[in-house]
Formats: structure tokens, C-alpha cells, sequence
């Protein structure tokens, strides 16, 4: 792949590739928008997936495009990203995200792309060529998602579970049925508001560098609807693997439970997107799941494979990123 100016087949080829991320995105992270709903039987897993995908496309109506700038122009710097850059990047978060779906592994798409800008970024550019100030804002959102997902989580578990001391538990099982519907729409809400803006930055930064956008760096429509339709598509295609995972081998929810796993998880969601810090939804849906769970009683959760699930985000960024620089390096070959 050269580095002459960039011809419409090799930038439509581009494109194609960053919606398969986008679609593979959806399917890989289906489980952080579903996972509770279906474990706590409120729906069936057909249902929850359409249910899912209508609010992650919804979200084009609700969020800006805070994080789709960030991912564009905050993690490496513009100048130097050429269809080699895009193309490792792409590569090496389709890369991780497969092999984490076949271990089965809720890692994040999100920090998988990073780490393929971030590799590609450096192989071409230098540590020169990365822009600190969004790595770091980055770097802060890895940490602060779940530990804010595990805080309102907790928090509205231990409030709910005190004004419904005295009701019957059947009538609290089924009123949080009904309510549980609210926070999974809440969750994929955020979840498309956040994940699909990643993709969006990205074809918005190749078609900025190779000079076919207009004007100044901007995401033109027809990347918003494409990315936002991508990964609605992909959570319809299921993810079940990574479903039970989250919604069973963590910890048993119930439906009270899952509600307030979703509502912590979402508000956090919506606070992050609307500041513009790509956030992982995997990440803040599992510190949600381990609150509600470390409340009942701290047994009650899998210690063991929530550690083994820590591992996998720590290393989700440098692997994504040594692969994206092979795949840089390999292109220049072609």
C-alpha cells in the first residue's frame, strides 16, 4: 500500500474495513447492552438484541459527537495518518476483538481500536506523533468507567433494597421487570452514543488526511448514519459467548439487580459522552455487575474470572497495538 494520495477504491476499501470494525464491534459488545436483561429473564435473547440495536441507532437523535473528535484528532496526531495508519489500526483491533471473542474475554472494542491507532500511529511517527492530552484522558477513562459503574451501582442497589424492605418480593420482582426495560434502553443508548463515535473519528480523520473532506475536520452525515446502522447490525447478530460471561459466570443477577447494574452503568455512559472521553461499555457494565454482586454478599462473585477479565483489559491495548504496527509494516510491503 503506497503513500501517494489515496484513490476512491483504496479509501472505499477503508471505509468497508472501519464498518466491519463497527459491525464486529456491535457483535463483540452486544453482551454489555443485553447480558443482564436476558440473564434476569426479562426478555429473550431475540428480542433483546432488536431491542438493543433500535436504541443504539437511536442514539444519533441524543449525543454529539464529543468522542468521534477525540478518537479523530486526540490520540495521534493528524498529520501523520495516511490509509497505512488506518489500515494496521483497523486491522489490529479486528484482530483483538475476534481472538477475545473466541476466548470469549468481555474486552473492550474501544481500547482495542486505541491501542491499533496508537501501534500504527508510533510505527510510522514516533512516541512524537501521540497526542498525550487524549492517551491520557483515555488512560483515565479505562480506570474511572468501572470504578464509577461499581459506585452509582452500588449506591442505587443499597437504596432500592431499603425502600423495598417492606414490600412483597413479588411485587418488587415484578416491578423491576418493567423497569429493567428502561435501564437496557438507558445502556444501549450509551452504548451507541459512545462506541459507534469511535469509528466515526476514524473515517472522519482518513477522509480529513487524504484530503476527500471539505473544510475543516468534521464528521459528515453520511459516516454518522453508516457507523450508527454498522453497529446496530452487529449487536442484531447476537455475541452469546461473551452474554453469558457477563450476565452469569460474574454473578447471578436478578432483575432489581440488573436494573441498577444498567442504570449505574448508563449514567456514566451519558457522562463520558457528553465530556468526549472514549469510555469501554465493557468495562463499566462489568463494574456494575461485580457492585451489585460485591453488596449481596462479596462470595457472591467470581473473583477468580474477574481477575482473569482485568488481565485481558490491561493487555487489550498493547497487543491491539503491536499487532496494528505489524500490520502497518506489512502493508508497506504490499
Amino acid at each position: 500500500m503506497s503513500e501517494t494520495a489515496l484513490s476512491v477504491p483504496v479509501l472505499a476499501a477503508l471505509v468497508a474495513i472501519a464498518l466491519l470494525f463497527d459491525f464486529l464491534n456491535g457483535l463483540h459488545d452486544a453482551a454489555n447492552s443485553i447480558a443482564t436483561v436476558v440473564s434476569t429473564r426479562v426478555l429473550r435473547p431475540s428480542t433483546a438484541v432488536f431491542w438493543a440495536a433500535f436504541f443504539n441507532f437511536a442514539a444519533i437523535a441524543v449525543f454529539g459527537l464529543h468522542v468521534a473528535q477525540t478518537l479523530g484528532t486526540g490520540i495521534i496526531d493528524a498529520s501523520i495518518v495516511d490509509a497505512r495508519v488506518i489500515f494496521g489500526a483497523l486491522l489490529g483491533a479486528i484482530a483483538w476483538n475476534v481472538t477475545s471473542w473466541v476466548m470469549a474475554f468481555p474486552t473492550s472494542s474501544s481500547h482495542a481500536l486505541i491501542g491499533g491507532l496508537l501501534g500504527a500511529g508510533v510505527a510510522k511517527g514516533g512516541v512524537g506523533s501521540v497526542v498525550w492530552l487524549g492517551v491520557t484522558k483515555t488512560a483515565l477513562g479505562i480506570v474511572l468507567a468501572p470504578l464509577c459503574g461499581f459506585a452509582l451501582t452500588v449506591v442505587l442497589y443499597i437504596a432500592v433494597s431499603w425502600m423495598a424492605a417492606r414490600s412483597l418480593p413479588f411485587a418488587v420482582d415484578r416491578l423491576f421487570r418493567h423497569l429493567q426495560l428502561i435501564s437496557a434502553s438507558l445502556y444501549s443508548l450509551g452504548h451507541g452514543g459512545n462506541d459507534a463515535q469511535k469509528t466515526m473519528g476514524v473515517i472522519a480523520i482518513l477522509l480529513y488526511s487524504s484530503g476527500h473532506l471539505q473544510g475543516g475536520f468534521h464528521v459528515p452525515w453520511w459516516v454518522i448514519l453508516a457507523c450508527q446502522a454498522a453497529m446496530a447490525l452487529g449487536t442484531m447478530s447476537g455475541g452469546w459467548r461473551i452474554v453469558r460471561t457477563m450476565g452469569t459466570r460474574i454473578t447471578h443477577l436478578n432483575p432489581m439487580q440488573g436494573c441498577c447494574a444498567e442504570s449505574g452503568g448508563a449514567a456514566t455512559l451519558f457522562a463520558a459522552t457528553f465530556l468526549g472521553v472514549p469510555v469501554s461499555t465493557t468495562h463499566t457494565i462489568t463494574g456494575g455487575i461485580v457492585g451489585v454482586g460485591s453488596v449481596r454478599r462479596l462470595s457472591a462473585v467470581r473473583w477468580g474470572l474477574a481477575r482473569d477479565i482485568v488481565i485481558a483489559w490491561v493487555v487489550t491495548i498493547p497487543a491491539a497495538g503491536v499487532v496494528a504496527a505489524a500490520f502497518y509494516w506489512l502493508s508497506g510491503l504490499a
